[in-house]
């Protein structure tokens, strides 16, 4: 081997309590994660979804009783649950179009668009969350 062959890379193990912590993830890899967290959000939640909408959408009584369920002691509860599936979704909504936008530019595809593009997803995303939010819980 001559000497001006490039040296490999060393690589070690990470050490989980060490390293993750002070490990600085980019914008695009915090929305990566966060898409895949609110799709699994959304696919656990799909039973209470369906109730919701059974319960809204079969008769005036149980639309009442709907209603009431979240006037009831628990409605803060079930408030929050829906908190966080109109998250997801408008989470999952923004980095899907974020996505697809990527795949059919492909000039978009580079560090500098990518960054840009996750914190907008992650602004909007978080901003639609608390106007919608705010509606939620009778604030307007």
């Amino acid at each position: 081997m001559t000497s001006q062959a490039k040296k490999r890379p060393e690589f070690r193990n990470i050490n989980f309590f060490k390293d993750l912590p002070t490990y600085r993830l980019p914008p695009a890899g915090i929305v990566s994660i966060l898409h895949r967290i609110s799709g699994l959000l959304m696919f656990i939640l799909l039973p209470f979804i369906l109730w919701m909408m059974d319960m809204s959408l079969t008769s005036e009584i149980s639309f009442d009783g709907f209603t009431s369920v979240f006037a009831g002691p628990f409605g803060w509860f079930l408030k929050l649950v829906c908190l966080a599936l109109i998250w997801a979704y408008l989470h999952h909504f923004c980095a899907g179009v974020r996505h697809l936008f990527m795949d059919v530019n492909h000039h978009a595809v580079n560090k500098q668009f990518g960054k840009s593009s996750a914190l907008v997803v992650l602004v909007l995303s978080v901003g639609l969350t608390l106007i919608l939010g705010a509606k939620l819980f009778g604030l307007y």
